[in-house]
C-alpha cells in the first residue's frame, strides 16, 4: 500500500514536471521570436542611414550607433536567458526520465506480486 502512494506521488510529480517543462519551452519560444525580430532589426539597421525607434507611441528620430549597441546588448541578454531556459529544460527532462523508470519499475513489480 506505501508503494502505490509512493507511485502515485511520482507520477504527480512527473505530472508537475511536465507542465514545466512545457512552460519553460514556451518561454524559450518567445525569447527565440524576439531573437529573430532583433537580428532582423540589426540587419535593416546596416542597410539605413537614419534610424527610428519607437519609445510608447512615438516613434523618434535616434542615433544608429546607439541603438545599435542597445540591440546587441538585449540581443546577448535573449541568448543568456535562452541558454538558462535549455539547461533548466535539460535538467528536468533527465528527472522526468528517472521518474518515469521508477514509475514504470514499480508499475511491474506490483503486478507481478498481483499475478502471484
Amino acid at each position: 500500500m506505501a508503494e502505490q502512494k509512493e507511485t502515485e506521488q511520482k507520477i504527480n510529480q512527473l505530472q508537475l514536471i511536465e507542465q514545466n517543462l512545457q512552460n519553460l519551452s514556451m518561454q524559450r519560444q518567445q525569447f527565440q521570436t524576439q531573437l529573430i525580430e532583433i537580428e532582423n532589426a540589426l540587419n535593416e539597421l546596416q542597410t539605413t542611414n537614419q534610424a527610428y525607434k519607437i519609445i510608447s507611441n512615438i516613434m523618434v528620430l535616434t542615433d544608429k550607433d546607439e541603438l545599435n549597441k542597445e540591440l546587441l546588448q538585449r540581443k546577448e541578454m535573449i541568448d543568456i536567458r535562452i541558454k538558462n531556459l535549455e539547461k533548466q529544460e535539460e535538467k528536468l527532462q533527465v528527472k522526468a526520465k528517472e521518474l518515469q523508470k521508477d514509475v514504470l519499475s514499480s508499475m511491474k513489480e506490483h503486478e507481478k506480486s498481483k499475478s502471484k
